[in-house]
Formats: structure tokens, sequence, C-alpha cells
């Protein structure tokens, strides 16, 4: 018996020696080691061009951006050793940049509320009503998002150009149905039909996580439908709508093939007037100027994004 409980011990002592020391890695290291790889790639391939855009917008035209200092033309160099303003000047003092700067401010205010309006129309609809009518809805309204946009920019322009499906239908009853393309009236057509399935996506996500007993408790309190709406529903989804009006007026303000196909020539978007700088008019260093112009505006735009998630986050617990 003894001998037994010996060899136990004996086997129970060699098998502690054989274990290796359990090792313990601190969460925020292992978090810093896990997200390294994408900033690092995130870093190199859009931080340093960033950079390199930015330092030659600002007269610095050595290193790497000497090359198309040399080809490119008003090309201002640095006379400070913090650079030189002249580029931002020769933008904000020309009248095309103001007139292409105060379309593409509308353009993107009036696109983004009718997505947001159409957007909480039908998730609405369906969060309240339901049935078959409101999910083959929803499932017509996000068609656009697997329809390339250039294929949707087409179809626009050959449904409502001078020669279009609209004119000659029309025409057939002697009415002048107006040409909408190369008009800001198209551009607001096309931002719309494009834009409008990520919203309706990720609005109606945000609907659907409400708790029916809420909605059920309101209305056997005597709330109305729309009161329902106003202070449940929407107040609830408030953080899904921010996010949805960011990204939408993000991708609104900085379009380009919808401008290019459906916008007029002058004053046109931003994003089509920096490639005409860039390319047409070989004027690099104002392009990088609008180009930077814009990502400041982008930036404002995400500040209410980042603010949103900080204070679900918050309210949740997470923070």
């Amino acid at each position: 018996m003894i001998s037994l409980r010996s060899k136990r011990n004996s086997e129970g002592s060699l098998a502690k020696k054989g274990e290796r020391p359990s090792s313990h890695v601190r969460p925020g290291v292992l978090g810093l080691a896990l997200s390294l790889p994408p900033l690092l790639l995130v870093g190199v391939f859009i931080g340093l061009p960033i950079l390199i855009g930015l330092t030659f917008s600002l007269g610095f035209t050595a290193g790497p951006n000497r090359v198309i200092s040399i080809i490119g033309q008003q090309i201002h160099k640095k006379s400070h050793w913090w650079g030189t303003l002249q580029a931002y000047s020769d933008v904000l003092h020309d009248s095309r940049f103001r007139g292409d700067l105060v379309l593409t401010i509308f353009v993107t205010v009036l696109s983004t509320t009718l997505v947001l309006l159409l957007a909480l129309a039908i998730a609405l609809y369906q969060r309240l009503i339901g049935g078959r009518k409101a999910s083959v809805l929803v499932t017509l309204s996000i068609v656009p998002l697997f329809v390339p946009v250039v294929i949707s920019a087409w179809a626009i322009h050959t449904f409502y150009g001078g020669d279009g499906f609209m004119r000659t239908f029309f025409s057939h009853f002697g009415i002048n149905f107006p040409t909408l393309t190369s008009t800001p009236s198209a551009i607001v057509i096309g931002t719309v039909w494009t834009s409008l399935p990520f919203a309706i996506l990720m609005i109606s996500s945000g609907l659907q996580a409400i708790p029916d007993a809420l909605i059920e408790s309101a209305k056997d309190c005597g709330a109305s439908s729309l009161r329902v709406i106003a202070n449940i529903l929407i107040p609830l989804a408030k953080t899904p709508i921010i996010i949805a009006g960011s990204f939408t007026s993000i991708g609104i303000l900085g379009s380009f093939t919808i401008p290019l196909f459906l916008g007029p020539n002058q004053p046109t978007m931003l994003g089509v007037e920096i490639s005409n700088f860039f390319g047409s008019y070989n004027r690099p260093q104002q392009s990088l100027v609008m180009a930077f112009i814009v990502f400041a505006i982008a930036s404002g735009i995400a500040v209410m994004y980042v603010r949103s998630n900080v204070k679900s986050a918050k309210e949740s617990g997470r923070l």
C-alpha cells in the first residue's frame, strides 16, 4: 500500500516537472500585436501617400515629388521652412472651384437627406406593418446594391436623356418632358439610387433590434404610431441612422462616376474637377489642394460617426 502511494506520488511529481510554465500575455500587448499588421498596411499604403501629397501641396518639390513637379504646370515651390500656401490661394480664389464646391455641398446635403428620408420610410414600414409587401419593397430597394455604378449611371442617362425613354414616351401625348441629364437633378437621382440600399440595410437592422415590448407598451398606454416613431423608434435607432448618414454623405461628397456621366460640365462635382485638374489641365498641385479640402469636409462628417460610436459604446458599458 505504501509502495503504491509512493509510486503515484513519484509519477505526479514527474508529471509536474514535465509541465511547461503557463505564459501570461497581457491583453494590451496581444491586442497591439493583432492590430499591428493592418495598421502598418494602412500606414504604408494610405498614410504615407497622403503625407507625400500634403507636402507637395505645400510646395515641397524634392524627393518623391520631384518628377511630378517637373511635369506639372503652375507649381509653387516652398518659400518658408514649412512650405507655402500659394497653391491653396490659387484654388480658393478660382471662381470655378467656388462653383464646384457649392454644387458639391448642395448635392451632398440634398441627396443624403432624400436617402435618409426614403430609407427611414421603408424601414419603418417594414418594422411597424411588415408582411409580404414590405418584404418585396425592401428586396426591390436593395437591388441597386448589386448593379455596378457605371451601368446605373448609363441607364439613368439613357432614361432621362434628350432622346431617352421619358421624352419619347411623353412626346406621344404632346408633353415636352425636360431633359434631366447634364443637370444637378440627374446627379441627385443617381446618387440617391446608388446610396439608398446601404442606408436601408443599416437603418432596418437598427429598427429590427428594438424590442416589440417597448412598442406594444407604448401603444397600450395610448400612444399613436407617430408618437411611437418619434419617441421610441427613431431615438433608439439614432446610431444606425447617423452611421448611414455619415457613410452616405462621405460617399456622395467624393463621387466621380455619377457626376461624370450625369452632371453638367461646369460647375461640376469636386470629384470630377480634381480629375480634370490632375489630367486635362496638368495642374497636380491644385488638384491635391482640392482633394485635401474634400478630405477636410469628410473628416468633419466622420467626427459625427466617431462620436456616435463612442456614445453607443459608453451606453452599452464597453467603455
